[in-house]
């Protein structure tokens, strides 16, 4: 009698084991794979005599295990949504139900493993409709046409204060608007856990670190602070996908990610390629949390030119310093200052952070750039660092 039910497995259904299939319709939309199947567990109650009322009341939830529940259209009323940075596709399917796109989070699923270019959805801004099936906003947001393209670049290394400016230039929000959401790193969403220290000193809760350097598409009516939320949020994600936090508590040895953080900034700034990195990072740490360096202090310039913008002066050549400059009791970034400074000087990219988290060993505690390519030459020897000076003048960089 069962042989003579279609339970939704045709021959090559038996034969193929193992694999996901779908039935498809000649005009290229799911088949009635799911459908045949509820229908072949009603006749088979029937014929088994147990599609009383009590199999009826259950039915209706029954059958959810079967049927994806979608819309049935092209939708109705525009509606805007946002996937961020590093969404997957069950994320997006929140996204969109959340906005009442799609009836069900399976729906969209569904479709889009049904369709190898969903994998090129990208991160943005998109105009769709409420109540659309999940195979049409798949195709939506395929559609180049619906993705609102206002975007903006943030280059690596650059300093909050800079990305105020730059946002404010790209949205026409005010800057001071900016400067008002970043006073409260928190509800921007930064955990509270990031601004502990290990090395004794108070922690200073600042937004700067946290702005993660990306090109970001802006919504609609964004404000300062959806803006620096969206910011923040891109930040823990590319944190997270490193184990950033983790990978510092256990492997550096009683320093913070907090403290990491500012060595990813100052190696963002002092660097002047990508594989100096993590080398100037292993300088960093080697002179203030070591010993080995008498003043236990940081000695670089680019945290005296990160004070002089703070306080709106225009920063400074290394040449041009003078020794009131380098050694300013009234800097919280001293050069002088023994340990490691209040806050990051800037917002890392993705390499500083690497280069802070796991960088090279060595007993490196000077460095210089000896060349135009920004290549520079690392030393535990003083001597060996006039040397280098030497060298770097010779070659017109210094």
């Amino acid at each position: 009698m069962f042989d003579d039910l279609d339970l939704g497995h045709d021959e090559q259904d038996r034969g193929d084991k193992g694999k996901h299939r779908r039935g498809r319709r000649r005009d290229g939309r799911s088949g009635g794979g799911r459908g045949k199947t509820v229908l072949a567990l009603m006749l088979a109650l029937v014929l088994l005599g147990g599609i009383g009322g009590g199999a009826f009341y259950g039915f209706d939830r029954i059958q959810n295990y079967f049927v994806t529940p979608d819309f049935d259209g092209a939708g109705t009323e525009d509606v805007t949504i946002q996937i961020p940075q590093g969404a997957f596709l069950a994320d997006m399917a929140v996204a969109l139900y959340d906005a009442g796109v799609v009836k069900s989070t399976k729906a969209f699923i569904e479709a889009a493993e049904d369709n190898s270019r969903s994998r090129n959805i990208q991160p943005g801004t998109y105009k769709l409709r409420k109540e659309m099936s999940g195979e049409l906003a798949l195709a939506a947001m395929l559609d180049p046409q619906n993705r609102i393209i206002n975007g903006v670049t943030i280059p690596e290394g650059r300093t909050a204060k800079n990305i105020f400016k730059l946002l404010s230039e790209h949205t026409e929000i005010p800057v001071k608007e900016f400067e008002a959401a970043a006073k409260d790193p928190e509800k921007l969403g930064v955990p509270d856990w990031w601004f502990k220290r290990e090395d004794g000193k108070k922690a200073k809760k600042s937004i700067e670190g946290f702005l993660y350097p990306d090109t970001y598409e802006i919504p609609p009516n964004a404000t300062a602070e959806t803006i620096l939320g969206q910011m923040v949020d891109h930040f823990l994600t590319v944190t997270g996908q490193l184990e950033f936090a983790d990978r510092v508590q256990k492997e550096r040895g009683g320093i913070s990610p907090y403290e990491a953080l500012i060595v990813a900034s100052l190696a963002q700034a002092e660097a002047g390629t990508k594989k100096d990195l993590g080398k100037v990072a292993r300088v960093a740490y080697n002179r203030v949390y070591t010993g080995t360096f008498d003043c236990g202090c940081l000695e670089m310039d680019v945290t005296v030119n990160y004070y002089f913008e703070s306080i709106g002066q225009e920063g400074k050549t290394s040449g041009q310093m003078t020794a009131s400059d380098l050694d300013n009791p009234k800097n919280p970034y001293n050069r002088k200052l023994r340990g490691m400074v209040p806050t990051p000087i800037n917002n890392p990219g993705r390499d500083a952070l690497e280069g802070a988290m796991d960088p090279p060993t060595g007993d490196w505690l000077f460095f210089v750039a000896i060349d135009k390519e920004g290549n520079s030459a690392f030393t535990p020897s003083y001597n060996q660092h006039l040397k280098n000076i030497e060298k770097a003048k010779e070659n017109g960089v210094l």
